[in-house]
């Protein structure tokens, strides 16, 4: 996520809302930290269902949201997915919110 302008447009503060709704859930708020904790920066989603104890359809579903709010990559690679953080995401909201302040 880039940089905010000094005043949000109403563009930035949707695509700010978008990001914060995806982080407003804990499943996904631990989703993204599990990713963040793995070896390569990189996890399956066959590796996070058991931390988060739920079933791979459900864990997917997050998955889905982090990816559209530009917070995670996926690759697919065969019968699994793969994801990691976008490059600059946590950064950018980050500096989102101290654009905020």
């Amino acid at each position: 996520m880039p940089p905010l302008t000094s005043t949000v447009t109403v563009d930035e503060a949707e695509r700010i809302a978008h990001v914060f709704k995806a982080l407003s859930d804990p499943t996904r708020v631990r989703l993204l930290s599990l990713i963040a904790a793995t070896q390569g920066g990189e996890a399956c989603i066959c590796d996070l269902i058991d931390p988060v104890g739920l079933s791979q359809g459900t864990v997917s579903h997050h998955m889905k949201l982090l990816a559209e709010a530009g917070l995670v990559t996926r690759e697919q690679r065969g019968k699994w997915a793969y994801f990691a953080l976008a490059d600059g995401a946590l950064e950018g909201v980050a500096a989102s919110l101290r654009a905020l302040s």
